[in-house]
């Protein structure tokens, strides 16, 4: 039996003077939410209807709809419009003082998602020029059009499995993502838009006078090269669907209407034989199959073409060596129909999933503010009769709605096949309990059979350097206990722990098996507190991470993960820096009794360890933080000059802008790892909700843009 050592010694709580602050109660706004399904007893259809300027038409009523299903027209049982236009709401308390800065991000509840994004790159396509405007563009969405309430993410087709893809509202993730959109020179992407036009091996035998060579032998080196090019395409493209058929299949799962924009330089959906003919391949059939999987999870695909617009005329780069006017034209039409062809691709998906096609248009920035105001749409039902899903009597179900109402434009799915979500088949466990552990380490999405809470504490050590401590909190009521000998209660679980740098590639992985044995007392404590895991990670250089961890139980085979993105300062910089935030938490009459002199501060409950990696707690309950500094400048007597203070953000508003307090040392003789240490209490009645607890230290002896350093830590207030 191996037994699990758990050892906290990050921050010291004693011997240190508090800073404490109040919160006061505040109401709670309420919270919205919705799903649409495919199901045996409901097909509900969103429909974007909008006038000729693109504006959505919001005045129509379930009369003003038609909904035919495989031509026979249908009764509307469900109606509802829903609306991207946000309500106003009590504008945010101004921050006046100098040093403010932006309000950290919390963590967003399911019920507080208005609208999910994910943002895929397609860079096995894109060439050179386009993974530049295509950059621009995310920065451009992160920095201005990112809302409360959306919860996005950036995923590039061609990365690894640690780049930074987890849905998120962190701005840091999302652009951290974004400075690792580059060419890839792994792909079929070219460094401009199209390939500089070569000379074939004929064409210059031809050119230099062979007469043996005929039309039919250029046609047929043509038809070959287009072959073997669009095999060779076909491979990459199927790379990027299967990439989008799983973002897709996590989304599904997630609430509120989906949307994918994907950013792309094309692809065909027919390939081209050694004879000159098109057919429909691999690529079309996978496409439908995303098509129909996406039309089911209520995921709408946007497509830009990230290429813009394109002149299809010669540039200095294409070598033309036949002077014939034939040769000529044949060499335009052929990448003026690559053009064509390669945007057909990205109009098929869009339409088919009821978005649309952003092509030849400069403006990528643009294009993504148009589908941004294309989230309002009007959800239809209608109950299914029993051919619906009847595989002798069809296999696809196509559907057609109309409106009574003159120049508007609708955009709808255009169907679904024959096969009810409830007899979808599931995906297929995985065979063996390291492929179950991988398949959740990998995926963008978290698995939740076993409950986790994951917690990254950045800190660093006198002798060996910054390092990150892992604090992940287990339910343990989603443990299989069974009975041992004594009347002891026996539990399993493997953990494999991993850390990816913002590349996606492996940095550290870290594969264990534990097995734990508790009296009844014991299994008590541990169904109501959880279980408390934690490992060390030394940072061997700074930057972006993201740390992942899954959890299996062998005995009910049920799996959970969770990921967290953290980025590590240099703290080999001049300027100062701040640790992790520790929590501590005590009741308000425990806490009182140490205001009172009747308790000393270390001798009252402790349970930092648990406080920290769950980050929940009650309401009328004191919190207790603790932190270190780094790099503080220090003065002619070898001393800082520090102030401190904290703010507190519920919901994404802030409630609590403390008073900046000079930073006193009581004794402290490390200037190196200075120890603050502070306490906020919230009252009885605070509302629950996700908070976020930010501390501010402005260095007075650092130069003017050096003085601010920020942490947070984000947690939950529970009744």
């Amino acid at each position: 039996m191996k037994k699990i050592a758990v050892v906290f010694a990050l921050f010291l709580f004693c011997s240190i003077s508090y800073n404490a602050q109040d919160i006061k109660p505040s109401p709670t706004p309420p919270d919205e939410g919705g799903v649409v399904k495919i199901s045996t007893n409901l097909i509900q259809i969103d429909v974007s209807v909008t006038d000729k300027k693109g504006n959505a038409i919001r005045d129509l009523r379930p009369e003003d709809f038609e909904i035919f299903e495989n031509g026979e027209k249908q009764s509307i049982s469900n109606f509802r419009f829903v609306s991207s236009v946000r309500q106003t709401e009590t504008p945010v308390k101004q921050i006046a003082d100098k040093t403010a800065i932006p309000i950290p991000p919390i963590a967003i509840r399911p019920e507080q998602v208005r609208r999910t994004f994910a943002l895929v790159v397609d860079d096995l396509s894109l060439s050179f020029e386009s993974a530049y405007h295509t950059r621009r563009a995310l920065r451009k969405f992160v920095d201005e059009q990112v809302q409360e309430g959306d919860l996005v993410a950036i995923i590039r087709t061609g990365a690894g499995i640690g780049a930074l893809q987890q849905f998120t509202s962190d701005k840091r993730q999302l652009y951290a993502a974004v400075e690792r959109v580059k060419w890839n020179p792994l792909g079929t992407g070219d460094m401009g838009a199209f390939a500089p036009i070569e000379p074939t091996p004929l064409e210059i035998a031809a050119a230099t006078g062979d007469t043996t060579v005929t039309e039919e032998d250029l046609a047929q080196e043509r038809n070959s090269a287009n072959s073997f090019n669009d095999f060779r395409s076909s491979i990459f493209v199927t790379g990027t669907l299967g990439a989008l058929k799983f973002v897709v299949s996590g989304m599904s799962e997630l609430p509120g209407r989906k949307s994918v924009i994907l950013f792309s330089d094309g692809f065909r959906l027919l390939e081209r034989d050694s004879q000159g003919f098109s057919d429909g391949g691999r690529v079309l059939e996978f496409l439908r199959q995303l098509v129909d999987l996406a039309n089911r999870s209520s995921v709408v695909f946007y497509t830009i073409d990230a290429r813009g617009l394109q002149t299809t005329g010669y540039t200095a780069q294409d070598k033309v060596i036949s002077p014939s006017p034939q040769a000529f034209q044949r060499t335009l039409s052929d990448r003026r129909d690559e053009l064509l062809d390669t945007q057909a691709g990205l109009q098929y998906l869009a339409d088919e999933t009821g978005g649309f096609a952003i092509i030849n248009n400069n403006d990528l920035a643009g294009g993504v503010r148009k589908v941004l105001d294309d989230q309002s749409y009007y959800l239809i039902g209608y109950s299914p009769d029993s051919e619906t899903f009847d595989p002798a009597k069809r296999r696809f179900n196509k559907l057609e709605i109309k409106v009574k109402r003159s120049d508007v434009n609708l955009r709808y799915r255009s169907g679904f096949f024959n096969v009810a979500e409830e007899k979808m088949p599931k995906a297929t466990a995985a065979k063996t309990p390291l492929q179950q552990l991988e398949n959740a380490l990998s995926s963008p999405f978290a698995v939740n059979d076993i409950a986790l809470r994951l917690n990254l504490l950045f800190a660093s050590d006198i002798k060996s350097g910054p390092y990150i401590k892992a604090l992940l909190h287990i339910d343990a009521k989603d443990l299989k206990f069974t009975p041992g000998e004594n009347g002891m209660k026996k539990a399993a679980f493997e953990v494999m722990t991993a850390s990816f740098g913002d590349n996606g590639v492996l940095v550290d992985q870290i594969n264990r098996s534990y097995t734990i044995s508790v009296n009844e007392e014991n299994f008590k404590k541990l169904q109501a507190e959880g279980l408390v895991y934690h490992l060390m990670f030394p940072v061997k250089k700074p930057g972006a991470y993201q740390y992942r961890v899954a959890v299996r139980d062998p005995q009910a085979e049920t799996v959970g993960s969770a990921s967290q993105f953290v980025e590590i300062p240099n703290l080999k910089k001049s300027n100062h820096v701040v640790s992790s935030i520790v929590l501590d938490s005590f009741s308000t009459a425990q806490w009182e009794q140490t205001v009172s002199g009747k308790v000393g501060s270390h001798e009252l409950p402790s349970n930092a360890l648990g406080d920290t990696s769950l980050r929940r707690f009650k309401s009328d309950s004191v919190l207790r933080y603790g932190f270190e500094i780094y790099n503080a400048k220090l003065d002619a007597s070898r001393q800082p000059n520090l102030t401190t203070k904290i703010r507190v953000i519920r919901d994404g508003k802030l409630i609590l802008d403390g008073k900046s307090v000079p930073f006193e040392l009581l004794g402290q003789a490390d200037m190196a790892h200075l120890k603050s240490v502070g306490v906020v209490s919230f009252g009885k009645g605070t509302p629950p909700g996700e908070y976020v607890l930010q501390v501010i230290i402005i260095d007075n002896l650092a130069k003017q843009k050096e003085r601010i350093a920020t942490q947070f830590v984000q947690f939950e207030i529970v009744e």
